[in-house]
């Protein structure tokens, strides 16, 4: 008996860790089929056009998702382009260049901005943010880059910039501790053997820190894309809440999260709520295809001797 007793205990370990990992899968499982099955309403009296439909309209129960769809792709994608120089040049200076004494303390700091809660932001975003875009930089904007429909006026403030700049900044202490952190995994011999050849620090960095560690900073992006893409306190509060859609950065709009918050809780009819099931079915799709893409293209810059060593 007492032989066999670390063979049940494996066993025991192994049932247990199955048992955890389908029950999660359960759970996903269980939330797809309550997003599909109370969304069949809305699909099945609008169909594909409920995805390409620009028309929101409660009171004439005409229901369609392109203006949030749109919306949330923009201020992600913007928040993007506006966090990801920040937060990668933040990231090298601390892993690379920073002295101790400032890389802790600054480290720290910028950690600290990941805690802090997304209504804050969204205050802030609010009442200093969109005025001073409304006052300074939109004007810049309609004045000399007008004549583009992404920055045509007038200016409100609030719309999909604010939305975008307050994401940027709800984003950048992701991408940028974990591109530090894959930065410091880095061997010191792949360093010293670049300094050996008579590189400089920023060619040690160009040409051997950053390829050594692109998947870890891919996945550092799409981390921080995929909490732009389900914020939605913040997005709120900036977005301006328009249900209809414009190309340019300047106007007021919505995103798929901020409408359900919006409307969920005066959401009366069947049709009008599962609308907006609808668009958190459609968000959850979007989130899962981007996590696919960000997979794929973590696999594809580690090369594939790292997939074959996890396989």
């Amino acid at each position: 008996m007492a032989k066999r007793l670390p063979l049940i205990r494996d066993r025991l370990f192994a049932g247990l860790a199955f048992f955890f990992a389908f029950l999660m899968l359960l759970l996903i499982g269980g939330m797809v089929y309550f997003l599909v099955d109370a969304s069949v309403p809305a699909w099945r009296t609008f169909g594909p056009s409920f995805v390409t439909g620009q028309r929101w309209d409660a009171i004439r129960q005409v229901f369609g998702a392109l203006p949030f769809i749109y919306g949330t792709l923009a201020s992600s994608l913007l928040a993007l382009i506006l966090a990801l120089p920040l937060g990668i040049g933040a990231a090298i200076f601390l892993a690379e260049l920073a002295p101790p004494w400032v890389r802790v303390p600054l480290s720290y700091l910028i950690e600290l901005l990941a805690a802090v809660p997304s209504v804050v932001y969204g205050l802030w975003g609010l009442l200093v943010l969109a005025p001073a875009l409304r006052s300074t930089v939109e004007p810049w904007l309609e004045q000399y880059l007008g004549f583009l429909p992404l920055f045509r006026g007038p200016a409100f403030g609030v719309g999909v910039l604010a939305a975008g700049a307050v994401l940027a900044i709800m984003i950048l202490p992701t991408i940028c501790s974990v591109s530090r952190e894959v930065m410091l995994a880095v061997p010191d011999s792949q360093r010293e053997a670049m300094l050996a050849l008579g590189a400089t620090r920023w060619e040690t960095t160009y040409k051997v820190v950053l390829p050594y560690g692109r998947s870890g900073i891919i996945g550092a992006v799409v981390l921080g894309l995929g909490r732009a893409l389900g914020e939605t306190m913040a997005v709120t509060m900036v977005i301006g809440n328009s249900l209809s859609m414009s190309a340019s950065l300047l106007h007021p709009a919505n995103s798929m999260a901020s409408i359900i918050v919006n409307e969920f809780a005066e959401a009366v009819s069947e049709l009008h709520l599962s609308a907006l099931i609808g668009i958190a079915l459609i968000l959850f799709v979007i989130t899962l295809l981007l996590n696919a893409v960000a997979r794929g293209l973590v696999r594809g810059a580690a090369g594939p001797s790292a997939g074959a060593r996890r396989e």
